[in-house]
């Protein structure tokens, strides 16, 4: 009777996890998605705890509780700013969870298996603690890179491609001394080597890539962890783990893509490296004066305009600002003036950083479009506002051919009549690019931070 309503509540749960990715994939239902998704998880924890044996019970809910807490202190504690990295933690997590159960599951006596049976096991063993190694590894240097721990920029080995070459060609040959000293009750040590190849693996790939392809970075770690999760599976016979796994892997895959496409980049290299690499050429200087513009003038040109782009990026996280922005965006479409935000498909620090924002600030759907939707009609833009954003607005990325960034499609604001950029200081962005928007005639310069300039601007709106 137990095992069948577990087996009822995994499928419900599969059905949630599935109804919760659905809803995930547009922004009106996303507030839904989750519901599902919350709701799907606590089923599922449920059916496994119920189908756990009675001896474990006390050890699963202390568990339970340890990890509630640290999850639930977790979630009340982190800044938005802060989301990228938090992301990055908990897939750390998950790639140290499919190590350990892994090698638990090596140790276990208490399951006896042969032939071909026996084979498939310790496979599913080998790989799930493979990927969950490099998902662990990867997981925590992007975590420092994000919280600028270390440096942003990319650590280019001599010969790196050849050492990731060797570690891949080292990690077959293990699998192959791993299969046959299992046959004799052994195997520790080629897998315990595997394991720090993998390890070493996860921290050269993160450190290689690049500031600019972080958000590619989350999205393909996420995938790591998703098909960990689904080794793990396997490895516990557990049908929820494997199903969970397979969607969490597979819809973070189809993401990493979706992004390297509209990077103009391929998945592989990425990463193989990434932007912030070295080009082979000198990148463009960039001459010119800066035009500083004061709170003041901004409000004026905003009232005299009639069409209204403003494009998010980092720095408006950063500052809290997306309150402010929305309530300048509320009055200056009260004055019936046509107000859009354009998004760039890796403003921020991992994939849909910029609309949570936005949708955290009540900004209405209808008026949020992605980098395709407007890059066409700038030339109709009266006055665009960027706020904190520098690699995803820089021209240099379409005319440079030497720069880090060339031929990564940007939101090309310039072509608008006026650019007016939010910033602090001068500094190149997070990839370490220079960027010559902010000496084009028609760019005005806003310094300060993001939050008390925007409330400067909207406050000489009212006035």
């Amino acid at each position: 009777m137990t095992h069948s309503l577990v087996a009822m509540s995994y499928i419900v749960a599969t059905i949630l996890f599935i109804l919760s990715l659905s809803g995930l994939s547009n922004q009106e239902s996303a507030r839904k998605g989750n519901y599902y998704g919350m709701l799907g998880m606590a089923i599922a924890i449920a059916a496994t705890t119920l189908s756990a044996a009675v001896s474990a019970y006390a050890l699963l809910i202390v568990g339970l509780l340890v990890g509630g807490s640290i999850g639930a202190r977790a979630a009340l504690k982190v800044e938005m700013t802060q989301m990228p990295e938090l992301v990055a933690i908990m897939h750390s997590l998950v790639g140290m969870a499919a190590v350990l159960v892994g090698y638990a599951n090596f140790m276990d006596n208490t399951v006896v298996i042969d032939g071909v049976e026996k084979t498939i096991h310790e496979l599913e063993i080998y790989l799930g603690i493979l990927i969950g190694a490099v998902t662990f590894s990867g997981s925590v240097i992007a975590f420092c890179k994000l919280s600028e721990r270390i440096s942003g920029k990319p650590m280019l080995l001599p010969g790196r491609h050849w050492f990731n070459l060797f570690l891949l060609i080292a990690s077959i040959v293990l699998a192959g001394f791993f299969l046959q000293q299992t046959e004799n009750g052994s195997g520790l040590i080629p897998l315990s080597i595997m394991t720090f190849v993998a390890l070493v693996f996860g921290v050269h790939m993160v450190m290689a890539i690049g500031g600019a392809d972080m958000p590619v970075v989350v999205s393909m770690l996420n995938s790591y962890s998703g098909w960990a999760a689904a080794a793990t599976g396997f490895m516990l016979s557990n049908d929820l783990l494997i199903v969970t796994g397979a969607l969490v892997g597979s819809s973070g895959a189809i993401l990493s893509y979706i992004m390297c496409r509209a990077m103009n980049r391929h998945f592989l290299s990425v990463i193989a490296g990434g932007f912030g690499t070295a080009s082979g050429g000198e990148t463009m200087a960039i001459e010119g004066e800066i035009q500083p513009i004061d709170a003041e003038e901004t409000a004026q040109l905003l009232k005299a305009a009639k069409n209204i782009m403003i494009i998010p990026g980092y720095g408006m996280a950063v500052a809290q600002a997306q309150h402010t922005v929305n309530e300048i965006t509320k009055l200056l479409r009260g004055k019936g003036k046509k107000v859009r935000f354009g998004i760039h498909p890796v403003a921020g620090r991992m994939p849909g950083h910029m609309n949570v924002l936005l949708a955290e600030a009540k900004v209405p759907y209808d008026i949020v479009y992605e980098m395709d939707e407007i890059n066409d009609d700038f030339t109709n833009v009266d006055v665009s506002i960027v706020i904190g954003a520098n690699d995803i607005v820089n021209p240099s990325a379409l005319n440079d051919p030497n720069s880090p960034i060339a031929g990564m499609p940007v939101l090309e604001c310039w072509k608008g009549e006026t650019t007016i950029v939010l910033k602090r200081s001068m500094a190149s962005g997070y990839a370490g690019v220079g960027n010559p928007l902010f000496v084009l005639d028609n760019t005005r310069m806003l310094f300060g931070d993001a939050n008390t300039t925007m409330q400067a601007v909207l406050k000489a709106l009212k006035e």
